[in-house]
């Protein structure tokens, strides 16, 4: 979390732009994107200078190159030097506006994939959107403030950009709290072996924590040169239909020192996918509405789960993505649990007879506001292709640290920690009973309910029972007290009249 001045920098650049006349939150984190990436090309080859530098050696492959560089769109020549924002943050208002629209922009949509970030081949369709010189220069200033070499504090400064979202997208998507995602991520606790996808990534908010979790636990093993192109190259997966949520999830993870992870532009549920058991972890919170291509829908998705329902697809989606012993944990609204339809019954028996269900997380429903009111849950499962369901851990999450209003201010009540440590250590909630928090429920018990899975079906309520009194009684007793109030103000009218003889 950012907080004091690095807060009112990233704010006051935030202003700026909305008092220069761009105030579509989400195209202010586009235009701030496209400037890091900007600075972060030149940043990076400061570096590598510096390096060859000390080893009297060149720069291979360096983004910005000796002489001049020939701008496709103006078929002018433009000084290499000039692209750089070290060089360009120094030069007078109008003439930084035009280099950056008319030379900078073009340039870094020329530079080719994956050249130093995998954000770079999402630039073909970026557009500039920053309405005047006076705003550029206000926002490059407060860009070149920021230490982008602290790839920590960089992070919290886009996950703070991110924050400001304040609407859900056309396609159902909104933004997953952050400690929400941290919760599931520790639940699966994701190691450098395995494969990470989020199949509708959005901003990038799980595989960036999972990066983030798997740094953490495995410093030592990531000095090894093998590990960190593994982590950087072979680890994480993304995939969405919005080019934008593209460009931003992509650089989140670069920001998140992830070099080169494997995004694309893809609809998961078409049959353009084609991947089965690729990955061994899966983190999501699949769009639960919006709109749907019927048509295209892989159709092996829908022989589990017949329906246009998104949520469900993306169910089923996981189920075939994964790979034997893959472990999901995703979002998904409350009536996937209870849901009555053939679609809704058929994909829970199939997690729960032939894979292994093993837990349900019951959220309250301001978790996602001020976004949405919608109520959730967290299905956790392993696939197995052979059963394994013998029992399912329910807990009933209350608090999550924040008010469940729209102001969502920070408070004590917090399950979330109470929730990764009993998940970690199952065997101890054996003794639980289904008064508490938490606790098992069979897999015949399940069955028995129609594969329901509402938290409610199975928690028993303690209801204390209370013996009011007989309503004679009651009324006895008001007479007393109105006649003891009479008799009172009686002596106060005694008392009254005296004073005034």
């Amino acid at each position: 979390m950012i907080t004091g001045e690095l807060k009112n920098k990233i704010d006051g650049i935030w202003e700026t732009f909305w008092t220069g006349g761009l105030t579509n939150p989400l195209s202010v984190i586009e235009q701030v994107t496209y400037l890091m990436f900007i600075k972060v090309l030149d940043d990076n080859q400061l570096k590598r200078e510096s390096t060859a530098n000390a080893l009297n050696t060149s720069v291979k492959n360096p983004v910005f190159k000796e002489g001049k560089w020939h701008n496709p769109q103006t078929k002018q020549e433009v000084e290499y030097k000039n692209l750089r924002w070290h060089v360009f943050k120094n030069f007078e208002a109008q003439e930084l506006y035009d280099l950056i629209r008319d030379d900078v922009f073009v340039f870094i949509k020329n530079i080719g994939e994956g050249r130093d970030t995998a954000f770079s081949k999402f630039m073909n369709n970026a557009t500039f959107l920053i309405p005047s010189p006076r705003v550029l220069l206000k926002v490059i200033d407060g860009i070149s403030s920021l230490d982008m070499n602290n790839k920590d504090m960089m992070g919290d400064v886009y996950e703070y950009l991110l924050s400001k979202l304040a609407s859900s997208g056309t396609n159902g998507q909104f933004r997953t709290p952050r400690h929400i995602i941290k919760m599931m991520v520790d639940m699966l606790n994701p190691t450098l072996n395995d494969t990470i996808c989020d199949p509708a990534m959005g901003s990038g908010g799980f595989l960036v924590e999972a990066a983030k979790h798997i740094e953490q636990k495995s410093q030592k093993e990531l000095l090894k040169k093998e590990n960190i192109e593994k982590f950087n190259n072979h680890t994480f997966y993304g995939f969405d239909t919005d080019p934008t949520m593209l460009r931003i999830g992509a650089m989140n993870m670069t920001l998140h020192g992830v070099e080169n992870p494997s995004i694309e532009y893809k609809d998961s549920l078409s049959d353009e996918n084609k991947e089965i058991e690729k990955y061994s972890i899966i983190l999501a919170n699949p769009p639960f509405k919006g709109s749907l291509d019927y048509e295209s829908v892989s159709k092996d998705l829908l022989t589990v789960t017949k329906t246009k329902k998104t949520e469900l697809l993306f169910l089923s989606l996981f189920l075939r993505t994964l790979k034997t012993g893959g472990r999901a944990a995703s979002i998904v609204p409350d009536g996937v649990l209870f849901g009555s339809s053939t679609a809704h019954k058929s994909i829970r028996k199939e997690i729960i007879e032939k894979h292994k269900l093993e837990a349900v997380i019951s959220m309250p429903s301001g978790v996602f506001k001020p976004y949405a009111g919608v109520s959730t849950a967290v299905l956790v499962f392993t696939k197995t292709g052979a059963g394994g369901t013998d029992k399912v851990w329910f807990y009933d999450m209350q608090a999550d640290g924040y008010s469940l209003d729209d102001k969502r201010n920070e408070i004590k009540e917090n399950d979330i920690p109470d929730i990764v440590a009993r998940f970690h250590n199952l065997k101890e909630e054996d003794s639980r009973t289904k008064k508490e928090k938490s606790f098992f429920v069979s897999k015949e018990e399940i069955i028995n309910n129609d594969y329901d899975l509402s938290i409610n079906k199975y928690k028993e309520v303690e209801r204390e029972v209370i013996e009011y009194e007989k309503p004679q009684v009651i009324l006895t007793k008001i007479k007393t007290l109105q006649s003891e109030i009479n008799a009172l103000l009686n002596q106060v009218e005694e008392k009254m009249g005296e004073w005034y003889v």
